[in-house]
């Protein structure tokens, strides 16, 4: 699949963004021949189930002008590349505690030219600074995710939705969510393709936890 599949969705797109987007594929193709980030049987689908995948945050949530997001346990830069890519003039910050994946996140930023992305190798649970939202893709269980995030809230929100979690998780999260004030979204709602039939974005505003 090509960034065609991008564009069916997000048709509003500038020229470089859409250029960006047409560039991951050959930094991502020669990044995976010296680290494996992304499964060498995704590699052929990497619009599909990385790239639209990330950005079915974007279908949840218009982040304005200035808000600052944390991607924890990025990997390769999943979802946070793509949605720096989507919303340039946010503030993303993308950590992974393997550094080796991190390497790869600085590159393609770099090779991209997104001024909006840092990112560093670190635990979430060791950042000082604090967010207005904060993203993932599916890194462990919500109920030790949220523990991770404990005090990296800003308290001024100025975003459609309370300041707080976007995760994108797959499969029945009853029990996963037990207890949690949160909202689910399907992505099969926003996206026709089969991969998306059991994907969704969880939001939960950070009062559900201590903060």
């Amino acid at each position: 699949m090509s960034v065609d599949l991008i564009l069916k969705y997000f048709p509003d797109i500038t020229v470089v963004q859409k250029n960006q987007l047409v560039e991951l594929e050959n930094l991502y193709k020669d990044w995976n021949e010296k680290i494996n980030v992304i499964s060498r049987k995704d590699t052929g689908s990497l619009y599909e189930k990385h790239v639209l995948h990330s950005l079915g945050i974007a279908k949840v949530m218009e982040f304005a002008d200035h808000t600052k997001v944390l991607d924890v346990g990025t990997g390769g830069g999943f979802p946070g590349i793509p949605l720096a890519i989507l919303f340039p003039n946010v503030q993303f910050t993308l950590v992974d505690s393997i550094g080796k994946k991190i390497n790869v996140v600085k590159g393609v930023a770099e090779s991209l030219e997104l001024r909006n992305v840092t990112a560093q190798h670190i635990r979430a649970e060791q950042l000082k600074e604090k967010f207005h939202f904060v993203v993932s893709r599916a890194v462990t269980q919500m109920p030790v995710f949220l523990t991770w995030l404990r005090g990296k809230f800003e308290k001024e929100q100025f975003n459609p939705k309370h300041n707080g979690v976007l995760y994108l998780k797959g499969g029945d999260l009853g029990v996963e969510l037990a207890g949690l004030r949160c909202e689910i979204f399907q992505l099969k709602n926003y996206f026709d393709e089969e991969f998306f039939d059991t994907k969704k974005v969880v939001y939960l505003s950070k009062g559900n936890f201590n903060n």
